[in-house]
């Protein structure tokens, strides 16, 4: 019996080892497959936790740097009240003896909003906003009010300068508008509906915004900041409390916003404001010709694959007709850069001071030449 329980023994003995082994080995192996997968896990959690926020929580610095700086304009002008066609008859009047009949008038009242933009009491704000007033009259923040001179205004980009004379003006800094990119926070401020001073906070939508049929020269920065009817001629800000722009026009079908408003880029009002303080009215580069797109079929019908700016017509002694433009010819380049839209070969050439020599590249009859042009001093638009 003993014998028999030897001979079993020694195979149970090695079960039980060979068990123990196996046990030994699938821990080990679950162990070294876990131990990735546990890293990986970890790696991915880490990857995923929210980024530390950079900009501030709040812009209230920003607003009480800029605020001060921007001011409610008030405008007020006597309108004649439409009477029948027949009293404007010089005849008819004098003979029913109504000659010295008063005429109705009435008063008519406006609103928008402004940027102190130097210590010596410029005001730059929209042309809209103060066009045709008989009286203007600008509130500071501070409670002062006064009544402001006209400077200048330019029609062609809506903006206008007014002057008051007060004693420690708020003055805003103005930023490079050329720095700013789509994506930046951005403020406005201005006086929506006559309600006040009120703040509001979008991004940069867009830059360059042109072709919008609001002014002659447009170089807008779009923003979903709320503007509405007031805000006219207030400032655009960036978290630093500096003047980006000046709020200027919404797209909008009810009247309010609609998350789409344009704002003119500091650089250029800062340019029309100097102008119009030096010269009283922006001075412009100007070849007196009228300019249309070049459209795939237009361009075929000449002969011409390349892109280009075809001259419509021109003005008689004007200073392309001078140099020798005609009508039908295509130009293709201004001072060696190639022209790709209309518009802006325009802006670029109403940027030149009068009296600069330009070299244009045309395309008449088939062949390529070079013309040298004078630039002249475009017309002053009359403000109506």
């Amino acid at each position: 019996m003993q014998q028999i329980l030897r001979y079993l023994s020694w195979p149970v003995t090695a079960g039980v080892l060979l068990g123990i082994y196996i046990h030994y080995q699938n821990t080990n192996t679950v162990e070294t497959t876990l131990k990735p997968t546990t890293a990986l896990f970890q790696t991915a959690q880490a990857a995923t936790q929210t980024p530390k926020l950079s900009g501030p929580y709040s812009y209230s610095d920003a607003v009480k740097q800029a605020a001060p700086a921007v001011v409610n304009i008030y405008t007020s002008k006597i309108i004649e009240e439409r009477s029948h066609p027949l009293l404007q008859d010089p005849a008819f009047r004098q003979f029913f003896g109504y000659n010295n009949m008063p005429r109705q008038q009435r008063m008519q009242s406006s609103l928008g909003s402004g940027v102190i933009a130097s210590a010596d009491g410029y005001i730059l704000t929209n042309n809209h906003v103060i066009a045709g007033a008989d009286e203007i009259k600008v509130a500071l923040k501070d409670g002062r009010e006064t009544i402001a001179q006209l400077v200048g205004a330019d029609p062609e980009t809506d903006l206008a300068v007014l002057r008051i004379n007060l004693p420690n003006l708020p003055v805003i800094t103005i930023a490079p508008s050329d720095q700013i990119d789509v994506g930046d926070v951005v403020l406005a401020i201005g006086n929506p509906f006559g309600v006040g001073q009120t703040v509001t906070m979008g991004i940069v939508s867009a830059t360059g915004r042109d072709q919008l049929g609001i002014n002659t020269f447009e170089d807008f920065i779009q923003t979903d900041a709320a503007i509405n009817p007031g805000n006219s001629g207030g400032a655009l800000i960036n978290p630093r409390g500096e003047l980006l722009g000046i709020n200027t026009a919404i797209f909008s079908k009810s009247g309010g916003s609609q998350g789409i408003g344009f704002a003119i880029p500091s650089n250029l009002a800062r340019d029309i404001m100097i102008d119009l303080i030096r010269e009283g009215s922006v001075v412009r580069g100007w070849l007196g010709v009228e300019v249309q797109e070049l459209t795939p079929s237009l361009a075929r019908s000449f002969g011409f694959n390349n892109s280009g700016i075809l001259i419509a017509g021109l003005l008689r002694n004007g200073p392309a007709h001078l140099a020798g433009l005609q009508p039908g010819d295509i130009i293709t380049a201004v001072e060696g850069q190639a022209v790709e839209n209309g518009r802006l070969t325009m802006n670029a050439i109403a940027k030149k001071r009068p009296g600069t020599k330009i070299k244009l590249t045309i395309f008449r009859n088939g062949r390529s030449l070079n013309i040298n042009a004078e630039v002249g001093r475009r017309p002053v638009l009359v403000n109506n």
